[in-house]
């Protein structure tokens, strides 16, 4: 392979953006954060690609990959949805190339996937297609994956397919109780290891979430629980929901599950799971990230 040959990935999503440099042994050789997610860049996403590239010093000749929120229908071109048969190692054959400007270089838009569970539901993933490639070229081929975040990913791949697809909006939903409703008030304290606990066991017993919830707010006026362990009681009623969810999803599947995941969301998703029985192995997400960069580099033509 060309030890010349670069390539910049954006993680491009509804409110950030993450840009990396990769080199074709997968070494980072830049990288750059800023708030120009999909919301703020837009309409002219074009031009704030540009001042990124241009911020970053990336030559003409370098080739742009975008993943992420910039491929849906509110981004910048829409890209459609590739069918959960589709092999993640196939991704680099369906690229979408969208021009920057008028001198002829383009971004390479990253599909999604979209699967259907044998009751025929519907369910999708738009970036984290990155880091399960990463993961296959890592050599991670089979089993689950859990990609914690606003909307939760849980994930079973099979020789590098994906298999089985179940979102949960685990972290929107917490993030919405904690701005308005009447849990709000209450969301103020820091965090409790002890109540986030005692919420992970609440989510053990199946309630109504609906019903769980209230009664968080009910223990909270009446003074069986103080107000400062409402935020932390929530966050593991939450998480417990979702994990005993995917217990069901898992149908007693052995082995660990893969985490990719920050290492603070990935410790509460940890802590949250020790205590139903599944063993989480955490990924660096920046690392696979990175690892999925060398795939499209090595199906690109050197400059």
């Amino acid at each position: 392979m060309n030890e010349t040959k670069r390539i910049l990935g954006i993680d491009w999503g509804t409110s950030n953006r993450r840009a990396y440099l990769v080199d074709a042994a997968g070494a980072c050789l830049d990288s750059r954060a800023d708030d120009q997610g999909m919301l703020a860049a837009g309409p002219d996403f074009g031009a704030s690609l540009a001042a990124l590239l241009d911020a970053m010093g990336i030559a003409p000749e370098v080739p742009v990959l975008a993943s992420g929120m910039i491929g849906s229908a509110q981004g910048w071109r829409e890209t459609p949805y590739l069918d959960a048969g589709v092999p993640l190692e196939d991704l680099p054959r369906h690229l979408v190339r969208v021009p920057m400007d008028a001198s002829g270089r383009a971004c390479l838009l990253v599909p999604g996937y979209r699967a259907h569970d044998d009751a025929g539901q519907v369910d999708v993933i738009r970036g984290e297609e990155m880091q399960l490639l990463g993961a296959v070229a890592g050599g991670r081929r089979e089993g689950w994956f859990v990609l914690p975040g606003t909307h939760s990913k849980w994930v079973r791949l099979e020789d590098g397919v994906i298999r089985q697809v179940s979102t949960f909006m685990t972290g929107e939903l917490f993030a919405t109780l904690g701005k308005v409703g009447t849990l709000a008030p209450l969301m103020t304290g820091e965090d409790d290891d002890a109540a986030f606990a005692a919420g992970v066991d609440a989510g053990k017993q199946r309630a109504p979430l609906t019903h769980a919830l209230f009664s968080v707010r009910a223990r909270a006026v009446t003074g069986a629980m103080p107000a400062a362990q409402v935020r932390s009681f929530v966050s593991g009623l939450l998480i417990g929901a979702e994990l005993v969810a995917a217990l069901d999803l898992m149908d007693g599947a052995g082995g660990p599950v893969a985490s990719i995941a920050a290492p603070k969301l990935h410790g509460f998703y940890a802590a949250a799971a020790s205590r139903l029985g599944i063993a989480l192995q955490p990924l660096d997400p920046d690392a696979i990230y990175r690892a999925a960069l060398g795939v499209f580099l090595q199906h690109m033509d050197p400059p």
